[in-house]
């Protein structure tokens, strides 16, 4: 099969989207299927607003048509809600194409933590982007949830994986030169320094031994300033990152708006528990979702009870939980969600006809 793979996240992006499609591709091809991506570096970029570190592609409506044209693909997705993403939409409902979408990040709580747009607004515009989608791919059921309660349709739970091999296991906490000779525990957090993160949640806990960052974002400069005390690391490369997962003694995701958590399966995989708030993500990841007792790490609403109890999870059982989640299986899943873009789906001739003129270039 031909899949054209339409994303605003894409290398050098360093985030869980990026690391997912990365991981999609590779399994895709591997399968024998033929992927053609469509992302910002192949455009014109500026800067997000507000935003460091992610570029957008600048008035990419044209140059994305042509080449949607040249490639004649039997399958679209569009991974992400950005200018690449509108692009290609515009392109499907004029074509009368069918195609499939992804919600991979609540971007409208980013809006509003930065620049207070209001929520409604935020989904409002989100659903009429998925909208005509023939499925619109989620990563936890309680996100499809929310998303059914917000007037979203076509919803498919999909999942993610991790790479056991990339971040191998460790039966004990592994001293790393990455963080040096510190006081133990030592406490981890990697992700975005960025609003949605809720970092200072896991920065504010008043806890013995260090505290250690792997990410840059918006607010990265302002938290130095504030948390001096703080092993500031940066980004690493996946082999590195891996040896600070398995030099940590408890892992801590400190968000509450997360729509899974990559990092988390990364550091269970490496044996590192993980402290974290009872909400979708966390919960989808340690299994508590369906009601079950969480494994691999402990959930709590006062996250540094959480943060307490998980140093007594043994490392083993963080890592066969991870062990629960492959690429081989989200990319099986999101192979049978995909839809031949002449799919005659009559809900969806409906919709074009009724948002074709709404649309317009991002």
């Amino acid at each position: 099969m031909k899949i054209a793979l339409i994303t605003d996240a894409w290398l050098p992006q360093v985030n869980g989207v990026v690391t997912t499609l990365l991981e999609l591709v590779r399994e895709l091809e591997a399968a024998g299927h033929e992927v053609h991506v469509v992302q910002p570096g192949l455009f014109a970029t500026r800067p997000c607003p507000g935003y460091a570190g992610i570029d957008l592609a600048v008035r990419p409506g044209k140059r994305v048509g042509e080449m949607l044209d040249a490639m004649k693909p039997d399958a679209i997705h569009l991974a992400t809600e950005g200018p690449l993403g509108w692009a290609g939409r515009r392109y499907c409902l004029r074509r009368r194409l069918a195609f499939t979408t992804a919600f991979h990040t609540r971007f409208p709580e980013i809006l509003y933590a930065a620049l207070r747009i209001p929520l409604s607004w935020g989904y409002a515009l989100f659903r009429h982007f998925h909208r005509p989608s023939s499925g619109v791919m989620v990563p936890t059921q309680g996100v499809l949830q929310m998303l059914e309660e917000r007037g979203f349709r076509n919803l498919k739970q999909w999942t993610h994986g991790v790479d056991t091999q990339v971040f191998p296991f460790h039966g004990v906490v592994c001293p790393s030169p990455l963080i040096g000779a510190v006081a133990h525990p030592v406490s981890l957090y990697v992700g975005r320094v960025s609003y949605e993160k809720n970092i200072e949640a896991f920065l504010q806990l008043e806890m013995p031994g260090t505290k250690v960052i792997c990410g840059v974002g918006p607010l990265e400069s302002r938290l130095k300033a504030k948390y001096p005390q703080v092993r500031w690391l940066g980004i690493l490369d996946r082999v590195a990152l891996a040896q600070v997962y398995a030099a940590a003694d408890v892992f801590v995701f400190p968000s509450r708006s997360e729509t899974f958590g990559l990092v988390m399966l990364e550091a269970m995989a490496c044996g590192t528990p993980v402290a974290a708030f009872p909400v979708d993500g966390p919960m989808e990841v340690l299994g508590a979702h369906t009601g079950r007792p969480p494994r691999g790490g402990v959930l709590y609403d006062n996250l540094l009870l959480a943060t307490q109890e998980a140093l007594a999870v043994p490392r083993s059982q963080a890592r066969s939980r991870a062990m629960d989640f492959t690429w081989a299986q989200a990319a099986r899943l999101f192979e049978q969600y995909l839809v031949s873009v002449n799919a005659s789906d009559p809900a969806f001739v409906s919709v074009t006809k009724s948002v074709t003129s709404l649309s317009s270039e991002r």
